[in-house]
């Protein structure tokens, strides 16, 4: 199963967002788990999508949806994005993100720790960390109808070798081990 918390998370983002048609999103992290989920939202949502990737991954969230994409550099980011998603940076190195959003706008992190909103230089951008441990924003049941990009298929015996994987490479989408 490779979406229970990816799914999660993608519609826990979406809800705490409240994404609003035209509004241009930047995802920082967009070829993981949670970004090749939360793209094809955002794209519902008629939002306009950057997304951060490798030159090798463009395809790929183009074809979920992505309008753009950047390189993980902070100078490659826009100006005066209404909305940011932070899905791999930690929480407190968040001041390239948030230089990125307009006045007014929103940055949601799901990484640790915790943020504080003097970490990003910013005091016009509301910050949000989103962790949805209680299921407020749906369950399983809502989870099971979104996309799952598989980087990679594992059987058991090469559950070591995910794991390795999953810490030292670039990974599009989710690794998953196949029992």
């Amino acid at each position: 199963m490779a979406l229970p918390t990816i799914g999660l998370t993608a519609r826990a983002l979406m809800a705490t967002a409240k994404v609003r048609p035209g509004e241009t999103v930047l995802v920082i992290g967009a070829t993981g788990g949670v970004g090749t989920v939360v793209i094809p939202l955002l794209t519902d949502a008629k939002a306009q999508v950057i997304a951060t990737a490798t030159a090798a991954d463009a395809d790929i969230l183009r074809a979920l949806g992505a309008d753009e994409t950047i390189g993980y550099a902070e100078t490659e980011y826009p100006a005066g994005a209404d909305v940011a998603f932070n899905l791999t940076l930690p929480s407190d190195h968040l001041t390239g993100v948030a230089n990125a959003i307009r006045p007014g706008g929103r940055l949601l992190t799901i990484t640790y720790p915790v943020p504080q909103q003097e970490w990003t230089d910013r005091d016009d951008v509301g910050l949000h960390f989103v962790l949805d441990m209680d299921g407020t924003f749906g369950g399983i049941r809502e989870v099971g109808e979104l996309p799952a990009t598989i980087g990679r298929r594992y059987t058991l015996d090469e559950g070591v070798q995910a794991c390795v994987d999953f810490v030292r490479l670039h990974t599009t989408g989710k690794l998953v081990v196949t029992i």
